[in-house]
């Protein structure tokens, strides 16, 4: 489970996608363009409405990787979709998953760049540039006392090529396949937002995470965005302010099954979340008309934490039954 003059043995690069078949064919090629390669690529379809299907259907065995594509009956969001693409890695043999959003591009060494810290480290981050081609601001802790991330200053790498953290971003998250059946898969329950966050802080608790000062990927989207100095602030939507909110009650429950939960933090932590999404929405979008999304998942969010029967996703090792299915897309929320 290490990295080869091949690349890093048994490395599935897992995709997911949603309506973005445009994004998804650049990711391609950039893929097909890697040297060295994955073994594997694995593009989970979440249920895409637009031409993704047959853009699949037409690429996959001309692809110059093994390419295996998973379709989705519904849109379970970036977590049921990346619960689905890990579970599906690990039953292909997979030793190592590489998470990509589609909407960024690899960078042709990519492999070897990050193969470089497979012998030391489980869970691995490399860097990203934006769209303009600028380093992408990425370097956060989680704070458990307040059930959040929050920024770290400076030059992380001023002193060391290597950044230790407790924070995960399925933007590029290069995983051991033995951390991910120790820790289990993603939990579906969050759709989208605050679901990478909580699995990097579940990966720190028994494996190292880190953030490598190896460029390795390109995000292809533009957004707009604010420098705050501290740290960059883009552009939302509605859908992600409602889950932002309503995922601190599953975020609550995680922090309660390891005795990190605290009530007067976390209530301090959910103010912070809340400003900061009025602040996106004020300065980042100059519009307040995405407030009342923040109020409705708040609410969604004190009914989780009042559920008796909340339990967290478990182990691989353990048996699957009780794992909670993947849901639909949460209702009347506007994207």
């Amino acid at each position: 489970m290490s990295a080869t003059a091949a690349g890093i043995d048994g490395l599935c690069l897992v995709i997911v996608t949603f309506n973005r078949s445009g994004y998804l064919r650049r990711l391609l090629e950039s893929v097909a363009a890697l040297d060295p390669a994955p073994a594997r690529v694995l593009v989970v379809d979440n249920a895409s409405t637009d031409d993704t299907a047959a853009y699949l259907s037409a690429v996959t065995n001309s692809f110059p990787i093994p390419l295996t594509v998973r379709s989705l009956e519904e849109n379970t969001g970036g977590s049921g979709g990346f619960a689905a693409g890990i579970q599906s890695g690990l039953d292909l043999g997979a030793e190592w998953l590489w998470l990509m959003d589609d909407d960024v591009e690899a960078l042709p060494d990519a492999v070897a760049a990050l193969g470089k810290w497979t012998g030391k480290y489980d869970c691995i981050h490399g860097r990203r540039f934006d769209e303009a081609g600028h380093p992408f601001f990425w370097q956060h802790r989680f704070i458990p006392l307040l059930g959040m991330h929050v920024p770290v200053r400076g030059n992380v790498f001023r002193d060391s090529p290597v950044f230790e953290t407790n924070v995960g971003c399925f933007e590029g998250m290069l995983i051991n396949a033995a951390a991910v059946r120790s820790i289990g898969l993603p939990d579906p329950r969050y759709f989208i937002n605050g679901d990478d966050e909580i699995y990097g802080w579940l990966a720190s608790l028994e494996h190292k995470v880190v953030y490598v000062n190896d460029f390795v990927l390109r995000k292809v989207r533009p957004q707009k965005q604010i420098d705050l100095g501290i740290r960059h602030l883009n552009d939302s939507s509605d859908l992600s302010r409602f889950c932002a909110m309503r995922n601190r009650g599953h975020t609550a429950g995680y922090l309660r099954a390891h005795g990190r939960f605290s009530r007067a933090g976390f209530a301090a932590g959910t103010l912070l979340t809340a400003a900061k999404e009025l602040l996106r929405l004020a300065a980042v979008e100059r519009r307040l008309s995405g407030a009342g999304s923040l109020w409705r998942g708040w609410r969604e969010s004190r009914t989780i934490l009042k559920d008796s029967q909340w339990q967290p996703m478990p182990p691989l090792s353990r048996t699957e039954p009780d794992r909670p299915a993947a849901p639909p897309r949460p209702a009347n929320t506007p994207e």
